[in-house]
């Protein structure tokens, strides 16, 4: 049905071009003003001549008035097209237009019987032909799979699709204007890295053939941010695209968008005050409330957001005291009895966190710091004073979620290569997503680093999370899907 729909749009095509009238052949029209501007000021546009244009989305032909309604960049408006106004010609063609044609509507805004907004139209211009028929809102684009594949036609259909990417390109501008005001510079970063570091996974691997060199997509912004620490940037950021060639699931893509940032003097702490101001400024210039619609939660943006320690987590929500284990063998012991699977260059730190996996992540909700990070999982982060076991680490979970991953950054020269060398022991014991030692930024560290705050936050899940989105592929235009 389809394809025989598809050529009869393709005859009238032919037959337009035959008489001369190519709609392909439009380079421009003048639109004077869009369809909510009209609906939301009424009052200032009656009576006044405007132009818009945008897709016809439905058409009621009735003998010699017809109505049609056109979808533009921020809503739709209805037309009034009258035999009378038009001319007869001109009222024939706009009665052999389709549904997901392309037009342009000249003419005066009137409110209807019904109380409807709309323009009464002089001009009917025929700007693009659709070559196929657009899915009915309600029983046409309803396969997931698909909307995700054709986003295109997910836009046309689906107007609370297109905002989501509004309110998107809204928050996005939020944080940047929260970090412009606390004298942050934007900055840009490479792509294409000779060592994939600062984040713990699987790189995508391509190669240079001028230098003859294999090269990586970035899998966080980190080492290079912290260079320009070094450098006197004393407050930077980054939002950027980054690549970890791993698994897809609702919380996953391979390529995602990362808000990184560094401020000299200051440490994990200073980051969890701009860490919790700056979300919750998001969410009430975006959203216009901090208390907002997860699922069937409602996520309390505005009060403080809760802090523990990972230990002190994982004795809620277990009943295990991890504090009482001294030693790798008790770790091991411990893992066995709640059926962990221990790899061999796993430390006792990497015990606790499987812990906090399966007990705990799941319960975190409402906003809450899991801070104070074993160091074996946090190798580029300051040791706890007092505690070595422990770093100055906190993650931001919200709807048993990570959101945000935050240190004290690591500024010893000599502590930092004894991290890199332990990650180059895991990798060569079967740790893929081990680090590798980076010379050029132990050298950048041994000209002197300040004591730093380093924050990182997945602007997926933000979004996800002030759209009431479940999928991470809600909020991205073209997710990444297996060819079909």
């Amino acid at each position: 049905m389809d394809n025989e729909q598809r050529q009869v749009r393709l005859e009238k095509l032919r037959d337009l071009q035959a008489a001369g009238q190519d709609p392909f052949s439009h380079v421009k029209y003048e639109v004077s003003h869009h369809s909510e501007e009209i609906k939301g000021n009424f009052a200032e546009f009656e009576g006044k001549t405007v132009s818009l244009a945008g897709r016809m989305m439905s058409r009621r032909i009735m003998g010699k008035a017809s109505f049609c309604h056109i979808s533009d960049r921020d809503g739709t408006i209805q037309a009034f097209v009258n035999k009378g106004d038009l001319g007869e010609d001109t009222y024939a063609a706009f009665k052999m237009l389709d549904i997901g044609d392309i037009i342009g509507v000249k003419g005066t805004v009137f409110r209807t019987k019904t109380g409807e907004i709309s323009i009464k139209a002089d001009e009917i211009l025929l700007l693009s032909k659709s070559l196929q028929v657009p899915p009915e809102k309600f029983h046409g684009l309803t396969d997931q799979e698909l909307r995700y594949r054709r986003r295109y036609v997910d836009l046309i259909v689906n107007p609370e699709i297109r905002n989501v990417f509004i309110k998107r390109t809204a928050i996005i501008k939020e944080i940047r204007a929260f970090l412009d005001g606390r004298g942050y510079l934007e900055v840009e970063t490479p792509v294409l890295q000779t060592i994939a570091g600062g984040a713990a996974a699987r790189p995508f691997v391509t190669h240079h053939n001028a230098l003859h060199l294999d090269m990586y997509l970035r899998i966080a912004l980190e080492l290079p941010l912290k260079r320009l620490i070094v450098g006197g940037l004393e407050r930077v950021y980054e939002i950027g695209r980054v690549f970890r060639n791993e698994g897809m699931s609702v919380r996953h893509n391979p390529e995602f968008t990362m808000l990184e940032l560094y401020e000299a003097f200051t440490d994990y702490h200073g980051m969890m005050e701009l860490t919790e101001s700056m979300i919750r400024q998001a969410a009430k210039n975006v959203v216009g409330t901090a208390i907002i619609p997860y699922g069937e939660h409602m996520i309390d943006l505005e009060k403080p957001f809760e802090r523990l320690t990972m230990v002190e987590a994982v004795k809620k929500y277990s009943g295990v005291d991890f504090d009482v284990v001294a030693d790798m063998d008790g770790a091991r012991k411990l893992a066995a009895e709640h059926d962990l699977k221990i790899e061999k260059w796993h430390g006792k730190g990497h015990v606790l966190e499987m812990l906090f996996d399966k007990y705990v992540e799941k319960n975190l909700i409402q906003p809450t710091f899991i801070i104070d990070h074993p160091i074996e999982i946090s190798h580029l982060t300051k040791k706890k004073p007092g505690n070595p076991d422990y770093t100055e680490r906190f993650e931001l979970f919200i709807t048993a979620r990570e959101f945000a991953n935050a240190y004290s950054e690591l500024n010893d020269p000599i502590d930092q290569r004894e991290r890199f060398l332990h990650q180059e022991e895991m990798s060569s014991a079967g740790d893929e997503e081990a680090n590798k030692l980076d010379e050029d930024f132990l050298l950048a560290l041994e000209y002197g680093m300040p004591p730093t705050g380093g924050l990182g936050v997945g602007i997926e899940r933000l979004v996800m999370l002030l759209t009431n989105s479940p999928s991470i592929r809600d909020v991205l235009l073209f997710p990444t899907m297996k060819p079909v």
